[in-house]
């Protein structure tokens, strides 16, 4: 009885720490249960017997890293990822089991690194303009896309610059049919005219005017008569003086005169037509009016006849019979001409040309030049065949308002042939050159 007290109690103390490392050994490690843990030999040290202290308590532990996964392929094998940023660097997870002694269990050896799935790739940073849509993404669970052949730019060999304005500029269109139709125009005729067919011949069946039709004739043109008169027959009145003015030179002071007018319409107008000239001391040299039908023939252009009278101090007066044209030439040149037959039978002609040069919405200068011709010598006026005589003149007006105008001005003339001749054998000049001083008016 004694030896077996004895026994049991020198045995109860190694019985009690062998039941203390058990129980601490498998309460630190709750969560692995599916670890065993070795037998420990019965002659271990008695200091493991002794409860060890509780460790400090500290945040959650982040979740478990996975257990790393076979090594896919490489999505981005063979591809140019210099221009990627890199991704940003994932601090590692704690350890759950930090601090513990996990060497004696099976199982719990070190685990091997995850391989990078970009090892061996430039992952230099990229500029910000071409940043990866993937950047930060877990792509090692995808698959290899194939590589794919680039399209061809469907623009290239097009003229794509900003200043091109054709739309159609690069473009074929020797494929297209059709589009407007063939229209004759001015360039395809002989002298630049339009092409003009002729209408049916039904056309010219009818009356000239349809709404004779329906109404009586003689009142329709009753009414087209009223019509052109209130709308194309304007009749209008015009007086113009060309030159009113007086000439200063070596001979005689003196004055002359020309002036026109006329009164009509468009198409048709009566003219009046006079000049001449004379001294100062009351002693005219001569002077004629005319008396003219003008019709307009074309834009700016009319045909004119009828008679001239001329004035001489001595009584020797003549008629003419007259025929002429007058009207504006291109770059509004002014011409007139005219020849005049005598009742003498003597044919005599005449032409004349002005411009006016604007220097000013004012100052106007206007040069002019007229030259006379006889068919015949005409010893009762004083006149040779031939050409008579040249006057030129260059005058500066000043328009106060535009139908009233001063100007001053200088004037030449000279006679040729046997009419300077005849200026000789009377004392006169041959040529002869004066200041003019006038007035340019109409109303």
């Amino acid at each position: 009885m004694s030896r077996a007290l004895f026994a049991a109690v020198a045995v109860l103390p190694l019985m009690l720490a062998a039941g203390s490392a058990v129980a601490q050994t498998h309460g630190g490690h709750g969560g692995h249960g599916a670890h065993a843990a070795p037998a420990r030999p019965a002659q271990a040290r008695p200091q493991q017997a002794r409860p060890r202290p509780a460790p400090k308590p500290r945040a959650a532990a982040p979740r478990p890293a996975a257990p790393a996964a076979p090594v896919a392929a490489d999505p981005h094998a063979g591809h140019d990822m210099s221009g990627m940023q890199a991704a940003p660097v994932q601090t590692p997870a704690a350890d759950p089991h930090a601090g513990h002694d996990m060497s004696g269990l099976a199982g719990h050896g070190a685990q091997a690194a995850p391989v990078d799935p970009h090892a061996g790739h430039a992952m230099s940073p990229a500029p910000a303009a071409t940043a990866d849509p993937h950047a930060g993404h877990d792509m090692s669970g995808m698959q290899r896309a194939p590589a794919q052949t680039p399209a061809a730019d469907p623009h290239a060999g097009h003229n794509m610059a900003p200043t091109q304005t054709d739309p159609h500029a690069g473009h074929d269109m020797s494929a297209m049919t059709g589009g407007a139709p063939n229209i004759p125009t001015s360039v395809d005729a002989v002298g630049g005219r339009m092409v003009e067919t002729p209408p049916p011949a039904a056309a010219r069946a009818a009356p000239a005017h349809a709404a004779d039709l329906l109404f009586d004739p003689a009142v329709m043109a009753a009414s087209r008569k009223q019509l052109l008169a209130e709308n194309g027959d304007v009749r209008t009145t015009a007086v113009l003086i060309d030159t009113l003015e007086a000439g200063f030179g070596d001979g005689e002071k003196g004055y002359s005169w020309n002036a026109q007018g006329w009164t009509g319409g468009d198409i048709n107008r009566f003219w009046w037509k006079t000049e001449g000239e004379g001294a100062f001391d009351g002693k005219l040299h001569d002077a004629e009016v005319q008396a003219l039908y003008s019709r307009a023939v074309a834009p700016f252009w009319d045909v004119q006849a009828g008679v001239r009278q001329d004035f001489r101090p001595d009584g020797d007066d003549t008629t003419h019979l007259t025929v002429g044209v007058q009207g504006v030439a291109p770059y509004w040149f002014e011409m007139s001409a005219a020849a005049f037959l005598s009742t003498e039978g003597d044919l005599t002609a005449r032409a004349e040309a002005e411009y006016d040069q604007r220097i000013t919405q004012k100052w106007i200068l206007q040069p002019a030049i007229e030259v006379a011709f006889s068919a015949s010598d005409i010893p009762e006026l004083e006149i040779g065949s031939g050409l008579t005589s040249v006057t030129a003149g260059l005058r500066l007006r000043y328009e106060i308002r535009k139908e009233f105008a001063p100007y001053v001005g200088v004037q030449w003339s000279r006679s040729f042939g046997d009419t300077a001749d005849y200026a000789r054998a009377r004392g006169d000049d041959v040529d002869a050159t004066r200041l003019v001083v006038g007035i340019k008016a109409w109303f």
